[in-house]
């Protein structure tokens, strides 16, 4: 659906708004959408934008009078009807279906069936450089709520992908993204894992077991590699590693056609360097590793330690690879509950939720000869 002059009916929306509220109560975007033929993304912009100005609050389904907003938890007040209604879908971009993804779309759909909504998923490549095409077409999809993305932030309409997410006056939740919103700096609601966390879980595994030479693997230069490696850095120092007891080495993409001669280079780094333990991200590259350390002759973990990072599929391996694991359905849960809670009442605070990896023990670790 497309506006006509939207600036010049901008004012007649307005009053219709808030007549029908005066009149009925409550208005749903949905009514809206048939009485003033607008595309829901205008809709819920002036909406938005009347909140603000304190004229109403925003309700999941629609918008009631300022004077009747929904009560917080704890306030004893009683909630409006259009807030009993759970309806309508939340879309779901994510940018591979491949790998780490699907954990987090099955504990997004699982949350979403929990509380009576539907999913809507997309998967964005890696390389794709604007989403918002992609998005405008899942803002457009009958009965969209809410917005739960992973957008790509390396590239240089990261921003631009960000801000038009906050103008669609839709809730919107970043999963393992970061993000702010400009002039102000203002942070956008999001869902993330400790991954520093996690390659501190890792390191302090191997100082554990007596290894003093260790190197970190990252398959590629990722909002999730850089904290890994950040907190990588960190538990080195903290464990009083020296510049000379560690190094970390990044690979190119599995699909390269250097990539093998890159694990086997990588290797002999490792081995003239006396490492003996590794954290690679992610499983597949880790059991690259593993299958050229024992074409090689090298014993796993007898002569190098090995820990993956993502275990997807580290457990199947064999031997059962040592990994880090990230709370993948944990973090699409939390997603789609912060949508909800958004819609229920639209003033809360922004939420931030930071959600912490464990550590798998298994079969690829272990002291290093002579320990």
């Amino acid at each position: 659906m497309t506006d006509q002059n939207p600036a010049l009916l901008a004012a007649e929306r307005r009053a219709h708004v808030l007549t029908a509220l005066e009149r009925d109560g409550a208005v749903r975007v949905a009514q809206l959408m048939d009485e003033l033929g607008v595309a829901p993304v205008t809709l819920r912009r002036d909406l938005a934008q009347m909140e603000r100005e304190g004229l109403l609050v925003r309700v999941h389904g629609g918008a009631v009078p300022a004077a009747e907003a929904p009560a917080h938890a704890g306030d004893g007040g009683s909630r409006h009807p259009l807030l009993a209604t759970r309806t309508g879908s939340i879309a779901l971009l994510v940018p591979s279906l491949n790998y780490y993804w699907p954990g987090v779309v099955r504990g997004a759909e699982a949350e979403a069936r929990r509380i009576g909504m539907d999913v809507v998923l997309r998967g964005a490549s890696y390389e794709l450089q604007d989403e918002r095409p992609v998005l405008d077409r899942l803002v457009h999809s009958d009965n969209v709520r809410g917005l739960v993305v992973a957008p790509n932030t390396d590239t240089p309409h990261a921003q631009d992908v960000v801000q038009w997410m906050a103008e669609t006056g839709l809730p919107s939740v970043l999963v393992e993204r970061e993000a702010v919103l400009l002039p102000d700096g203002a942070p956008v609601e999001s869902v993330t894992t400790d991954h520093a966390l996690g390659a501190v879980l890792a390191a302090r595994h191997l100082a554990a077991l007596g290894h003093r030479r260790v190197a970190l693997i990252i398959s590629r230069n990722s909002p999730t590699s850089r904290k890994i490696t950040a907190g990588w850095e960190a538990a080195c120092a903290e464990l009083g590693l020296t510049p000379s007891d560690h190094f970390e080495s990044v690979l190119p993409p599995r699909t390269s056609p250097d990539f093998s001669a890159v694990v086997d280079a990588t290797l002999d780094s490792a081995l003239v360097n006396s490492v003996t333990a590794i954290v690679v991200h992610s499983d597949p590259e880790a059991m690259a590793f593993v299958d050229l350390a024992l074409n090689r002759g090298i014993s796993v973990p007898g002569d190098l330690s090995v820990i993956a990072y993502d275990d997807e599929v580290a457990e199947l391996f064999t031997p059962a690879l040592t990994a880090v694991s990230p709370p993948r359905a944990s973090v699409g849960q939390a997603a789609v509950d912060l949508i909800a809670r958004r819609l229920d009442d639209p003033g809360r605070p922004v939420h931030r939720v930071v959600l912490s990896p464990r550590l798998n023990v298994r079969g690829s670790t272990a002291p290093p000869r002579g320990a």
